[in-house]
């Protein structure tokens, strides 16, 4: 029996292939995506074998990587290495550059077997927040907007649905929320009149947002991955948007505020996200199945949106597109 809440659980694991331990682990039904990082990763073909081994056990998992670009990718030996979004903004067709950009990312990561990337990043740089900093393309919000679109566009032409992060902007926050808890003392009036803006221009090309682990505290005394203000009123009421809502990884120290693993999944699903990462640590995550289960969670529907569709062989580095984006980003200099 349901107990009429959704969601679902996107864990890790240690090594660059399964154990038995892996394997019973994502059979779990209330697992519904598993995420890599650099320490999964040899080579594109292993990449590749890994996830047909996931698919094996459990093809409806989604998988997922970050690989924006710049100083945030996983996937190195034997991919293209991306320019951080930042580059891209200062060159005079950089809305070119940016659509070739996502399609670039997109294709690769295809091509190994994964669904997607957590990507693109819409907040702004005010030159305040180091853990944006370049990964951001623009301090305007309609520029940003504009050149994240056209990235966005890029990745859905490649087969890939857009996550755009962190909801509603980690620019204005210095702290970093991977080892502190963020603090945005702004207004709600000037968030939206800024920050906003890149989510609300793009709400219907996202097929998914990701929540920052930053507080606001003039608008909700909660982070906004656990805050319903945020998540139903704002960004579902206010802006529509009707996609997938990722938590950003609740092992991060700017969730630890509402408690251990097990209190943090219940409050970041009954605040609205849809599926909750819990990464880089096995104990946390087993924890966090532990209390989905006693949620008898149902699976969104629409989770089913961030499946990969694209039809990627592994000689995609043949395609005339391929080799004309390439080319557009070797010529202005973005990549090698």
């Amino acid at each position: 029996m349901s107990s009429g809440l959704q969601g679902s659980l996107m864990v890790d694991i240690a090594g660059t292939w399964l154990t038995s331990e892996d394997r019973q682990f994502l059979r779990q039904p209330e697992v519904g995506g598993l995420i890599i990082f650099a320490r999964n990763i040899e080579s594109p073909r292993q990449v590749r074998e890994l996830s047909a081994s996931i698919r094996a056990i459990r093809p409806d998992l989604l998988l997922a990587v970050d690989q924006e670009g710049g100083r945030v990718q996983r996937l190195r030996q034997g991919f293209v290495r991306l320019p951080a979004m930042r580059a891209i903004a200062d060159n005079p067709n950089a809305e070119f550059l940016a659509e070739q950009c996502g399609w670039l990312m997109a294709t690769e990561v295809l091509a190994v077997g994964l669904d997607l990337s957590f990507a693109p990043v819409l907040d702004l740089d005010y030159q305040r927040s180091a853990v944006v900093g370049s990964r951001s393309f623009e301090g305007d919000p309609e520029r940003a907007a504009l050149l994240a679109g056209a990235f966005i566009r890029g990745m859905n032409d490649a087969g890939m649905a857009a996550t755009g992060k962190h909801f509603p902007g980690h620019g204005w926050a210095e702290a970093d929320s991977h080892v502190a808890i963020p603090n945005d003392e702004r207004s709600l009036e000037t968030i939206r009149a800024n920050d906003l803006v890149p989510f609300a221009r793009l709400s219907r090309q996202l097929a998914a947002v990701m929540p920052a682990h930053v507080i606001y505290p003039q608008v909700d005394s909660q982070p906004a991955g656990f805050s319903r203000l945020w998540l139903q009123d704002i960004l579902r009421g206010e802006l529509g948007f009707d996609g997938v809502i990722f938590s950003d990884d609740l092992s991060m120290a700017g969730a630890h505020v509402v408690g251990d693993a097990a209190s943090r999944i219940e409050a970041a699903l009954t605040a609205g996200c849809d599926m909750g990462l819990v990464c880089n640590d096995r104990l946390a995550a087993e924890l966090a199945l532990s209390a989905a289960q006693r949620m008898k969670l149902s699976v969104p529907a629409r989770l089913a949106r961030m499946r990969g569709q694209g039809l990627v062989t592994t000689e995609y580095r043949q395609h005339p597109r391929w080799l004309a984006a390439l080319g557009a980003l070797r010529s202005a200099q973005l990549i090698d």
